[in-house]
C-alpha cells in the first residue's frame, strides 16, 4: 500500500496523466491481481445483506416511485428487478436506480467511516446490473465489486467531503466507474475518462441530510450509479472528460473542497496487490445511522441497569467530533428533537435513537420509526433530556488509521434524581468486525431471512441463497439468480402519472 498525494496545480503546469489520482484509479481497476479468498467471500456477504434489506423495503414509497420509473424502460437483454420476475429485462442503468434505492432506502446496509463516510455496498447494484445485461460470469462481478470497495474505502480515507457540506457520493462515482471497469475488462485510458465523469457528475451538497431529510437520501446513491454507468458507456465510445479532475484549477478539489492549497494522501494498492478493503468495512445489526451502532448496544446495556426510566434526570453522551455534530446536538438541527420528523431525520439523531433503543431494549427497523412511538411523552422526556458532546478521546479514535484500534463508540453517563451516575462506554458495536460478537455468514443468513420474513417463500429464499454463495462459478448469463421474486400481489404500486 502506497500513499498517493493529491494536491492542485495550475493550468500552466500540465500534470501527467500518470500522475494523477483519477489515472492511478484506473491502473488499479485494469491490474488483474489475486483475489484474496476472505475478500471474495465478504463480497457474497454483502451482495445477502444488500438483498435483505432491499426486499425489506420494496413496499416503502421512494421503493415504489423509483420502481415504477424502471417498468418504464424494459429491455429484451437487460437487467432485473428485485421483486419482479427474471424473465422481465430493463435497461441496467434503470435497474441500478431501483435496485439501489431499495438497498439504500432503510439505511441497513454497509458502511465505512474515516475522513469521510460511506456506504460502500452502494457499489453493488450498479455492477450487478451491469453484469447481467453484459451477461459477465460471477468471477467478473466478484472482481468489479471488489475494485469498488477498494477505491471508495481508500478515497474516504484520504479526502473529507463533509467538511465542505458535499455529499459522499462524490466518492461513490468514481468508485461504481473504476468497479465496472474491472469487470467489464476495460483499458486503463477508458476507465480513466470514466472515473473523471462520474466524478465531475455526482458533485451534490449534504443538504440532502441536514433539516427535513427527505426520500432523495435513498436515491441519491443510486442516482450516482446511474451516473457512473452511463459515463463508463460514453467513455467506451471514446469520449473524454474534464481533467485532471482531481487536481485541476478549477476541479472539485479547488473550488469546492480544501482549495488550491489542498494535500491529501491517499493510500492506494500496489500494482499487483490484493485488493482487500471491503474487509475494513462493517455492516450494521440495526437500522440505523452506523454511529448510533455502538450506542444502541450501550442503550441496551444500561437498560438492565436502571431499574427505572422515569428516575432519570439528565443522560450525557460523551463521542467523537462527527457523532456530535452530524447526529447530535452539536448539528443544532431541532428536528433531530421533532417528534413529528420524518423517518429520515429520525435516524439521523442519536438523541432519538438513544432514547428509544433505553426504553425498548431493542431496535426494529420499522417499529421503532413510526409515528407513534416517537410521539411516546416517556420516550420525549428521555430524548428532550440527552446531550451530546465531542471528546477529543473519541474523536482521535474514530480517525485511527489502524482499522483494530478505529472506534465509534462513546461514553454514556446517566444522572439520575437522586444524583446517582450509572457510567458505561463502549468503543465498537457488538457486530463490528472487531467487536464482541462480530457478523459472520450465518448472521448475514439470519439477516436476510428475518428481513425478508413473509415477504418471499421459503423455496425462493433457499435458491437466492444456494445461488449467491455459489457466485465463482456462476457462469456468463447466470446472474439472474442473484434476483428475488416477489408475488405480484404483494408489490404495491404507485400509480401517479409522471413523464416516463
Amino acid at each position: 500500500m502506497l500513499l498517493h498525494t493529491v494536491k492542485v496545480y495550475p493550468s500552466k503546469i500540465n500534470l501527467p496523466k500518470k500522475k494523477q489520482l483519477a489515472w492511478k484509479i484506473a491502473e488499479i481497476a485494469s491490474d488483474n491481481a489475486k483475489l484474496n479468498k476472505d475478500a471474495t467471500e465478504m463480497v457474497i456477504n454483502r451482495i445477502i445483506d444488500n438483498a435483505s434489506v432491499a426486499i425489506a423495503s420494496l413496499n416503502r414509497k421512494p421503493v415504489i416511485s423509483s420502481r415504477e420509473m424502471a417498468l418504464k424502460h424494459y429491455r429484451k437483454n437487460g437487467a432485473t428487478l428485485f421483486g419482479i420476475s427474471s424473465k422481465l429485462k430493463f435497461d441496467c442503468e434503470w435497474a441500478a436506480w431501483s435496485n439501489g434505492t431499495a438497498v439504500r432506502e432503510l439505511d441497513f446496509h454497509d458502511t465505512f467511516l474515516a475522513a469521510d463516510y460511506s456506504h460502500p455496498g452502494d457499489n453493488i447494484p450498479p455492477l450487478i446490473s451491469v453484469a447481467q445485461q453484459n451477461k459477465k460470469s460471477g468471477l467478473d462481478l466478484l472482481r468489479g465489486i471488489i475494485t469498488s470497495y477498494e477505491v471508495q474505502v481508500n478515497l474516504v480515507k484520504g479526502i473529507c467531503l463533509h467538511k465542505h457540506k458535499v455529499d459522499h457520493i462524490a466518492h461513490l462515482g468514481p468508485s461504481v466507474a473504476a468497479g465496472l471497469g474491472t469487470m467489464l475488462k476495460l483499458n486503463t485510458e477508458t476507465i480513466y475518462q470514466a472515473i473523471q465523469q462520474a466524478l465531475h457528475t455526482t458533485i451534490s451538497t449534504r443538504q440532502s441530510r441536514k433539516g427535513e431529510i427527505s426520500s432523495w437520501k435513498a436515491y441519491a446513491p443510486a442516482h450516482a450509479g446511474k451516473l457512473a454507468i452511463e459515463a463508463v458507456d460514453r467513455a467506451m465510445r471514446g469520449e473524454g472528460a474534464p481533467s485532471p479532475i482531481y487536481e485541476g484549477e478549477d476541479s472539485i478539489i479547488a473550488r469546492i473542497l480544501d482549495g488550491k492549497r489542498a494535500n491529501y494522501k491517499v493510500p492506494l494498492p500496489t500494482k499487483g496487490e490484493s485488493k482487500k478493503a471491503i474487509l475494513e468495512t462493517y455492516t450494521k445489526e440495526y437500522s440505523a445511522e452506523y454511529q448510533s451502532q455502538a450506542l444502541i448496544d450501550l442503550a441496551k446495556r444500561l437498560k438492565t441497569k436502571i431499574p427505572n426510566l422515569n428516575l432519570i434526570k439528565k443522560i450525557d453522551i460523551f463521542t467523537s467530533h462527527h457523532t456530535h455534530y452530524v447526529i447530535g446536538t452539536g448539528a443544532n438541527d431541532p428536528q433531530k428533537m421533532d417528534p413529528n420528523a420524518s423517518r429520515e431525520t429520525l435516524d439521523h439523531s442519536i438523541m432519538y435513537i438513544f432514547a428509544v433503543a433505553l426504553e425498548d431494549g431493542d431496535w426494529h427497523h420499522v417499529k421503532s420509526y413510526t409515528k407513534a412511538r416517537a410521539n411516546r411523552k416517556s420516550t420525549i422526556k428521555i430524548w428532550k433530556s440527552i446531550k451530546t458532546y465531542e471528546d477529543k478521546k473519541w474523536t482521535k479514535k474514530y480517525h485511527d488509521p489502524n482499522p483494530k484500534h478505529k472506534s465509534f463508540g462513546a461514553k454514556v453517563v446517566v444522572t439520575l434524581n437522586n444524583k446517582k451516575k450509572i457510567i458505561e462506554e463502549l468503543d465498537k458495536a457488538d457486530a463490528h468486525p472487531y467487536g464482541a460478537r462480530p457478523f459472520k455468514r450465518k448472521n448475514y443468513i439470519n439477516k436476510f431471512l428475518t428481513l425478508t420474513d413473509g415477504i418471499i417463500d421459503k423455496k425462493e429464499s433457499d435458491r437466492f441463497l444456494k445461488s449467491v454463495q455459489n457466485l465463482k462459478n456462476l457462469k456468463p448469463g447466470q446472474l439472474d439468480k442473484l434476483n428475488i421474486v416477489v408475488r405480484k400481489s404483494k408489490l404495491k404500486r404507485n400509480l401517479k402519472k409522471g413523464i416516463f
